[in-house]
């Protein structure tokens, strides 16, 4: 396990094999072992780098919560601090839109991008706005949470249920409830939205949705498809956490393209 020290925080990180590079983001209140189910076949012959984001797993929480926003800056400069080019990143919800940050931000370092009911692109309505501002406070995190979490995740697998398990657990404490409400509050910020910079992406992009998640209909997924040119959309039946709920279907698509991006950096 390394950490570095940012400007947003401390980042605990685990950097594993050698190869061409491949980057790992979790979504909020999750860590980085979410992606146990599937780590080991990305990084056959791959160099994996997967990160905690600050307040998640073995990042401790910063005075302040940061905001979505400020993950994808984090992340810009976490690749440039490391140097990495031709890298493939896989984002998982508000990791999904720091992948694309990167991909807009850093596009000489990026050779694919792999969504996963990515973040970013939300067609808000005064619904999820309203969604937003009520999760935004910690008390709301710490009462709605474990329904919450069982309904976006709809759990298929022991990895599920172990995903589910330290969700909680992070949600009942303070840091872990004050990490969420920032977060779910930030969503609404005009720079969460890349809706209008999609285009700009030039790397290829496949996008994977879990049909069952709901906090984020597949409807959602396709207009990412729609807001992002030659990207690829694919659903599966599950939750917000498509590799942890069916590893095999999720790298069955994955890896071809993954392989692809590389060849072709």
């Amino acid at each position: 396990m390394a950490t570095m020290q940012t400007s947003f925080g401390t980042v605990s990180y685990s950097d594993e094999g050698s190869g061409p590079p491949i980057v790992l983001l979790h979504a909020a209140l999750h860590d980085r072992t979410d992606y146990a189910p599937v780590a080991a076949s990305l990084g056959s012959g791959r160099r994996v780098i997967a990160l905690d984001w600050p307040g998640h797993g073995g990042s401790p929480l910063p005075e302040t919560p940061l905001r979505a926003v400020e993950f994808g800056d984090l992340l810009v400069e976490f690749a440039d601090r490391l140097d990495l080019a031709g890298v493939v990143v896989v984002g998982n919800s508000v990791g999904g839109y720091a992948a694309c940050r990167l991909a807009l931000d850093r596009p000489d370092r990026v050779a694919g991008v792999v969504l996963v009911n990515t973040g970013g692109f939300t067609p808000h309505s005064v619904f999820t706005r309203l969604g937003c501002a009520v999760l935004g406070r910690p008390a709301v995190i710490k009462a709605v949470f474990p329904a919450f979490v069982r309904a976006y995740m709809r759990e298929k697998s022991p990895a599920d249920r172990a995903v589910v398990d330290r969700v909680l657990a992070r949600a009942k404490t303070t840091a872990g409830a004050r990490t969420a409400a920032a977060l779910w509050a930030s969503f609404t910020d005009p720079g969460h939205d890349l809706r209008a910079r999609a285009a700009e992406i030039t790397a290829p992009v496949l996008i994977t949705w879990g049909a069952k998640d709901f906090t984020a209909p597949p409807r959602w997924g396709k207009a990412v498809e729609a807001a992002i040119p030659g990207s690829r959309f694919e659903t599966f039946p599950t939750g917000h956490v498509v590799f942890s709920s069916e590893p095999e279907a999720w790298l069955e698509t994955v890896l071809p393209f993954v392989e692809f991006a590389e060849l072709h950096s």
